[in-house]
């Protein structure tokens, strides 16, 4: 039987969120059903909600939840009803990637995560009035009171931490941290340059500064952004509307260049720059998105110094290992999280879309 739940529902490419009751199947065999405590907001849900990505709507997106488990499908054994969880991509756990530990890069990831709207079998978990709804976002469909979620989607996680302080964990901040010790994994003595200081880019300057790296570099255009990622690791600050950014690393680098290019910002001006910033057999990691069919070009006699340049998915992480480890390390403040966050009432999610789009938040977090 179906359950009736409060979502943000987009009701066409561009459109706002609305609030709106919707039905929710009863969990499959390998669902649950969790009552959201928490979700963040992300440039990924912003993108798709604009229409820039072929995904079924009206429906609901929502990809950084965290909640309480109430229900589970009769093949779940991972979690039971009142566990704690934090809500990440979901993957089909057959392909060679999924057995070989990287699940970010699932056979079916796009279908199953990003544009397909529905489960891997074709039919629908949400509907409204009879009518089905995009959904099955990344396995949760998070911007709801209750979601229907993928059983390879939930990690189990300490109870003593609030969800309300973890929740950007199952994209942004994994992202950011898998960026640096999954691809990047800096030695001693290595520059690490990150380009923006968005949630994703500050997640990987506090996880460059938990590495032997000596120079962590951030890049960005607003100056509380610069200040914020000092604050959290950061040993140089360069303002990219001041100054020219490969002068600026060859200076701070005495000429080597970076070792390890982290690029949030999506933009392939900045991505060019970033590649030819890197030094002899530096690596920069390509990590913010473009709309799809974006090129870049690239000076190739430049890239023979042996430079590699790298895609990333969601960090590239095995959730169930790298989620529990980086819970634990914000509660014993390793990874000072909630620098980056701000509250809003789910309600409110309109206007967190506009604080996070004018660049006054860093990561909104919607509380239920």
């Amino acid at each position: 039987m179906s359950l009736t739940t409060r979502a943000a529902v987009v009701e066409s490419g561009g459109a706002p969120f609305t609030l709106s009751d919707v039905q929710l199947e009863a969990p499959g065999p390998h669902e649950a059903l969790v009552r959201m405590v928490a979700t963040g907001l992300c440039h990924t849900d912003l993108g798709v909600a604009s229409g820039g990505l072929p995904f079924p709507l009206p429906g609901v997106l929502g990809h950084e939840g965290a909640g309480v488990v109430e229900a589970v499908g009769p093949a779940v054994t991972g979690v039971a009803p009142g566990d704690h969880v934090v809500l990440s991509f979901t993957s089909c756990g057959e392909c060679r990637n999924c057995r070989g530990g990287h699940p970010a890069y699932c056979a079916t990831w796009l279908p199953l995560n990003l544009i397909g709207g529905r489960r891997a079998d074709g039919s629908s978990t949400i509907s409204r009035d009879g009518e089905p709804l995009g959904g099955h976002f990344f396995g949760q469909s998070s911007f709801a009171e209750r979601a229907l979620v993928d059983e390879r989607s939930l990690v189990k996680v300490d109870r003593d931490v609030p969800l309300e302080s973890i929740a950007p964990l199952g994209c942004g901040v994994q992202t950011g941290v898998g960026a640096v010790w999954n691809v990047l994994e800096p030695t001693t003595g290595s520059t690490v340059v990150v380009l923006g200081a968005g949630a994703v880019g500050l997640s990987a300057v506090m996880a460059a500064a938990l590495t032997p790296a000596t120079r962590i570099i951030a890049v960005d255009r607003v100056a509380e952004r610069l200040t914020l990622a000092r604050e959290l690791g950061a040993t140089h600050t360069v303002d990219a509307g001041e100054a020219d950014l490969g002068e600026a690393i060859a200076l701070l680098t005495d000429g080597q260049g970076a070792d390890g290019v982290v690029e949030t910002t999506g933009s392939v001006a900045v991505l060019r720059q970033g590649v030819d910033a890197l030094a002899a057999r530096g690596t920069l990691v390509v990590v913010g998105a473009p709309p799809f069919g974006t090129e870049v070009a690239l000076d190739v006699n430049g890239l023979l110094g042996g430079k590699r340049i790298v895609g990333l998915t969601l960090g590239d992480s095995e959730t169930q290992t790298v989620i529990p480890a980086l819970v634990r390390m914000v509660k014993e403040g390793r990874l000072p999280l909630h620098r980056l966050i701000s509250h809003y009432p789910f309600a409110d999610i309109d206007r967190a879309v506009r604080d996070m789009s004018a660049g006054k938040t860093i990561k909104p977090v919607l509380t239920f």
